[in-house]
């Protein structure tokens, strides 16, 4: 099933108010057609951020990309959903993942558990809401029935069986992270095919296929795809050129060759839903462009 395209923008950079709402709308303005805020400390606090972008425009839905289940409770988070769910009138998605950075527990005075313990924690968490959400005394302010859309970030077989079991939107970093402090390290495209392909496998029975969901890394507009790789292989030297040249979450090129390269990907992946950080949010915008209706 080859879905349509859709576009988000994942907020990281803090703004005061009116510099936010100018951002919210410049997204709108570029055909974003979801504004997204992480939940990493030192950022955003995603709830009132996203408030903030729903109330700063009028098409894009808004959401957390992804929550760190490890720093909620399921019954206040539940709260927290159905009320922003109401504020902004419906548009809400809800991210969520396990978390993987150490020292940001650490800071939080939250447990840092081991990797089974993280997910055994989120899959309470998704029980636990799936339940909530349907409880009318909880969750009465809720405009989406059931609930709104949920997105699980996943990359482990336990973690993308979940994911083929709730989510509606299974999201794919292109990375693996570290058991020890979360440290990330990229994929090459066929480790990523591979996770997609065992993601199928546990979602065949599905009724209703889910979203796929791809976060964009890098976003580089040139006429010089090699040169340009070549001055960022420091980052990655476990990588050869040609890996990096052929990995999903870069975009390097002209923005015809980034249209090109996301057909690809979707007709290969799966991957129709795809995010940007927001330091790319501008040249994305033009591939947005190329890309629209299609």
């Amino acid at each position: 099933m080859i879905r349509p395209f859709r576009f988000a923008v994942n907020m990281v950079t803090p703004a005061v108010g009116g510099e936010w709402r100018k951002r919210c709308r410049r997204a709108e303005e570029l055909g974003y057609d979801v504004i997204q805020v992480a939940d990493h400390l030192g950022m955003p606090a995603p709830f009132p951020s996203v408030v903030a972008a729903a109330y700063a425009t009028e098409r894009p839905r808004v959401g957390p990309f992804v929550l760190n289940a490890a720093f909620w409770t399921p019954a206040l988070l539940a709260r927290e959903i159905a009320t922003v769910d109401a504020l902004t009138d419906g548009r809400l998605e809800v991210g969520l993942g396990t978390g993987y950075v150490r020292e940001e527990h650490e800071r939080a005075g939250v447990a840092w558990r081991t990797p089974g313990g993280r997910v055994d924690h989120l899959a309470r968490t998704v029980r636990e809401l799936e339940r909530l959400l349907g409880d009318e005394a909880h969750a009465g302010q809720l405009v989406q029935r059931p609930r709104p859309p949920l997105l699980i970030g996943a990359k482990g077989d336990r973690m993308l069986r979940l994911t083929a079991e709730h989510a509606d939107i299974a999201a794919f970093t292109g990375a693996r992270t570290s058991p020890v402090d979360g440290t990330l390290t990229v994929m090459n495209a066929d480790d990523l095919a591979e996770r997609v392909a065992t993601y199928r496998r546990f979602a065949a029975g599905r009724e209703t296929p889910a979203e796929l969901n791809l976060l964009i890394q890098w976003v580089n507009v040139t006429r010089d795809r090699r040169a340009s790789v070549r001055e960022a292989l420091h980052r990655l030297p476990y990588l050869t050129e040609n890996e990096m040249l052929d990995l999903p979450m870069l975009l390097i090129g002209t923005v015809p060759q980034m249209a090109d390269q996301l057909r690809a990907q979707r007709e290969r992946y799966g991957f129709s839903y795809l995010t940007v950080l927001d330091a790319y949010m501008e040249e994305f915008g033009a591939v947005i462009e190329e890309l629209r209706g299609e």
